[in-house]
């Protein structure tokens, strides 16, 4: 059990060193400017290159390369990439928020971009979603895309190749995905209050709720491993600094030194929702890799699920196979994220291929 496992409907790969258009990513200089807008952050938030080939290149009607020759000599992966990159350049932060914007939008109705839609009930106005970023980058690449290929590409497809290019340009390995995605019409916020899961669920439920998306526990464990870069607010664990399961007492099984440090960001009773790092390893805060494992081994987990999948025995294992393993885990996140791009997805004449993601035509 000290291994993940590749699943028979998992993505199978190949490697290369570079992407289609001749970019390294992980170049030393991109690394460095995130290892050092780590080193910089306050120390009250203390929270690869390789090219994965889909094996038969399609899921159903979703495919590599889907709009290969849809917009005349342009590459739309390409100008997805290059806002990207400069948008983790001003703020590294981009790199979680594009990764969690992805779960948000596929584990409600799918991967259909129901999630960018305005208004007064819709996925934006739930409680789990008031604090998601990522909205603006999806909206400049949009912009950006609408100008040289207009009313082509949906705006769900966009938040894959996006959270791609993040994951790949923060030292996770550059892999491809499938494209053809088209936008969902509706969104509502009960929809997503069923369908994300709260910071405190327990693991047996949290395995139950992937497995109705038809992802398993590897793909539970390995998704969650996106903690290795973001931030969460004190909102989201503070029950645990001081009243944890209404006991009047801290959660003991985080480290004397975490609960110390979540405890002065966090004050009890503070009108303030600072934030604090998921993953809590110096000067790896916006980097993908396996460090936030050895973490929540370490019991140094900030959010309550964090710390319990290295607990318990559905997962203790894989946990500690993953922290013993920074290659594995670079492979298998990239599938892991290709597989849960396929949940629920509107291909053909489903849906719409939105103007502006925000509003339906």
């Amino acid at each position: 059990m000290g291994s993940v496992t590749t699943p028979s409907n998992a993505t199978q790969v190949r490697y290369s060193p570079i992407p289609p258009w001749n970019i390294t990513l992980k170049s030393k200089n991109n690394l460095d400017i995130l290892k050092m807008r780590a080193s910089v952050f306050p120390s009250a938030l203390a929270f690869g290159l390789v090219l994965l080939t889909l094996s038969g290149h399609c899921h159903g009607q979703l495919k590599v390369g889907f709009y290969n020759g849809k917009c005349g000599e342009n590459d739309v992966e390409k100008v997805i990439h290059e806002v990207v990159k400069q948008k983790i350049t001003a703020d590294p932060k981009t790199v979680s928020e594009l990764v969690r914007l992805s779960f948000h939008d596929c584990f409600v109705r799918g991967c259909d971009g129901s999630v960018f839609l305005d208004g007064g009930d819709t996925e934006k106005t739930a409680s789990p979603n008031q604090d998601l970023g990522g909205f603006n980058t999806v909206d400049d690449i949009k912009t950006a895309i609408e100008k040289i290929c207009p009313e082509v590409v949906s705006c769900a497809d966009v938040l894959v190749v996006a959270a791609r290019d993040a994951i790949s340009l923060a030292g996770g390995k550059w892999f491809e995905v499938e494209t053809g995605r088209r936008d969902g019409l509706v969104s509502t916020r009960s929809e997503a209050l069923a369908n994300i899961p709260p910071p405190t669920i327990p693991v047996p439920q949290a395995i139950k709720l992937f497995a109705q998306k038809r992802l398993n526990t590897d793909d539970f464990v390995i998704l969650l491993g996106g903690h290795t870069v973001g931030t969460a607010h004190c909102h989201s664990f503070e029950r645990r600094l001081y009243n944890v399961r209404n006991t009047n007492k801290p959660d003991l099984t985080i480290s004397s030194s975490l609960l110390q440090l979540l405890q002065n960001t966090c004050p009890l009773n503070s009108q303030s929702d600072d934030e604090a790092f998921l993953d809590q390893t110096p000067n790896s805060h916006f980097i993908i890799d396996n460090a936030y494992y050895n973490q929540i081994l370490a019991h140094n987990g900030t959010m309550e699920i964090d710390q319990n999948m290295a607990l318990h025995p559905l997962t203790s294992g894989l946990v500690k196979g993953l922290a013993d393993s920074p290659d594995q885990f670079l492979d298998q996140f990239g599938a892991a994220m290709v597989k849960m791009a396929r949940i629920g997805v509107l291909t053909g004449n489903q849906g719409e291929i939105r103007k502006t993601c925000s509003s339906v035509n």
